[in-house]
């Protein structure tokens, strides 16, 4: 089970708290973001409440480096930032990291990258995936 995640975004494109948070909401996840959530100033452990438990996941903002491999620099265009998201094995975890991509590329433009595999993750996908990490609770 891939435990991280990349959302390439364009940097005027990354949501301010408020924006992140109604487009979580509109997919119908019952997630909420912690207010410390600040784009470009996260460093690290995001707590979050999923359905009125602890959830969270280490975010890290990063400009996109020189270094992707062709295949994913021809996939994220010109997108010049990176949101890497990591997570522990809790599935509640994993389900707000995939609630935040999710929204991400739906609303805000985001080609999600998962590692493993090397695979880019289509909306359909991750809303997939949080539908299995769902089912896991």
């Amino acid at each position: 089970m891939a435990r991280a995640q990349t959302a390439y975004l364009n940097r005027k494109d990354v949501p301010a708290r408020d924006l992140l948070q109604a487009a979580i909401r509109q997919l119908g996840f019952k997630l909420a973001l912690d207010d410390s959530y600040e784009p470009f100033e996260t460093k690290g452990y995001l707590p979050c409440t999923l359905d009125g438990e602890d959830a969270g996941f280490d975010l890290r903002f990063q400009h996109v480096e020189e270094g992707v491999s062709s295949n994913l620099a021809s996939a994220i265009g010109g997108r010049d930032t990176a949101m890497k998201f990591r997570w522990a094995g809790d599935p509640r975890e994993q389900l707000a990291a995939l609630a935040v991509c999710a929204a991400l590329a739906d609303k805000f433009g985001a080609i999600v990258h998962e590692p493993e595999g090397d695979r880019l993750l289509t909306l359909d996908e991750l809303l997939e995936k949080a539908r299995k990490a769902s089912d896991s609770l």
